[in-house]
């Protein structure tokens, strides 16, 4: 039953009982009130990187109450089902533990919970059951009021933004379907930077389903959306809410389709730079490319430069734009922010995404 059995003394009879010593009993009767059931793990996850995740967590909120070293001593994994049985040292380590529910870990939020063979009562006589109310909680950005603050089964996650990302673009984009009750863009605290994930819910909660299938799986660049109900998966909106869920997809495709500036990509697209009248003459053109490849290979691997130019007698699209197309998005993104507002000639430049399908196929116009 157990994989690790107790071997015999050297030179004990065959036969024999073997002794269990005194501490491995008390590890035994103790362990239902020492482990914590873990779910949702991303298919990444392994037994040393939960192990570690753990203990330096629990470090950080000064959940470890058993002396120095890590707070977690064992983990056992079923992959098939994405949960973890997390051993702590102490019946107080495994209580404090469960403050740490819906937590992040490797980018997705996970469930902490009591395992099925607990026993509340016996538990109650080893140790504290409830968490430490002086859990530094705010330390892994579990703070009252943000993402450990928007509680109960309609609060929604929503995971794989791009990190450039501001909150009133998210909120705008999560507020399509409604206000919110309540919204969290978790940010890095030493930078202020997003981390790429946020938390809300909404004021109409009938909404939560439909809001999640539509923006699930929603392409944003180079990145793509996860978005769910944080504690219990995913939710397939009721039949009679499915005229509404295809109305919201095609409105959001539509409004993403509209607003290309809102999608990062490797194209940049440049107005207010150069006029047609400028493009006429060749030696004029050839110097404004050159001007172009100048500027923008300050910001990485450029890979082409496009700039329409009139045609005689003939409607030209995209004249007056400067097409830059970069080897990666984050040179893109790096060109973005350091050409959008500055002045060429005069004129404040205006630089935003270009969809890399239109660009590629010759259309200007978009």
């Amino acid at each position: 039953m157990f994989p690790t059995m107790f071997p015999l003394a050297t030179g004990q009879p065959f036969g024999a009982l073997p002794v269990m010593p005194v501490q491995a009993m008390t590890q035994q009767a103790t362990r239902h009130a020492r482990r914590v059931y873990v779910g949702g793990l991303p298919p990444t996850a392994n037994e040393q990187s939960v192990a570690t995740f753990f203990s330096q967590v629990m470090a950080a909120i000064g959940g470890n109450t058993a002396g120095p070293g890590d707070a977690v001593v064992n983990v056992y994994i079923n992959h098939e089902k994405k949960f973890a049985f997390v051993e702590m040292r102490s019946v107080e380590e495994a209580s404090n533990a469960m403050a740490l529910d819906g937590i992040i870990f490797e980018g997705a939020p996970v469930k902490v919970r009591r395992p099925s063979d607990y026993n509340p009562s016996l538990a109650a006589t080893l140790g504290p059951s409830q968490p430490s109310p002086n859990l530094n909680l705010a330390a892994v950005g579990l703070t009252p009021g943000s993402a450990g603050g928007l509680e109960g089964p309609d609060r929604i996650f929503v995971g794989g933004l791009p990190y450039y990302f501001t909150e009133a673009q998210v909120r705008e984009l999560l507020e399509f379907f409604g206000p919110l009750r309540g919204f969290d863009l978790v940010k890095d605290r030493e930078t202020g930077n997003s981390k790429g994930y946020a938390f809300c819910v909404y004021q109409d909660l009938s909404v939560t389903d439909i809001a999640c299938a539509a923006l699930n799986g929603i392409k944003m660049g180079d990145k793509t959306l996860t978005v769910r109900r944080a504690n219990q998966g995913t939710n397939q909106p009721k039949p009679e809410q499915e005229s509404v869920l295809l109305h919201a997809q095609q409105q959001i495709a539509l409004q993403l389709m509209l607003q290309p500036g809102a999608v990062s990509t490797k194209v940049l697209c440049l107005t207010q730079v150069v006029t047609p009248e400028e493009l006429i003459n060749d030696e004029d053109y050839e110097d404004i490319m050159e001007d172009m490849r100048g500027e923008g290979g300050k910001f990485g691997a450029l890979v082409n430069v496009v700039i329409p130019r009139p045609r005689p007698n003939e409607a030209a699209p995209g004249v007056g734009k400067v097409f830059l197309e970069y080897a990666d998005i984050e040179s893109a993104t790096k060109a973005r922010s350091g050409l959008n507002g500055r002045k060429f000639g005069g004129n404040q430049v205006i630089a935003v995404f270009y969809p890399e399908n239109k660009f590629a196929q010759g259309e200007y116009d978009a």
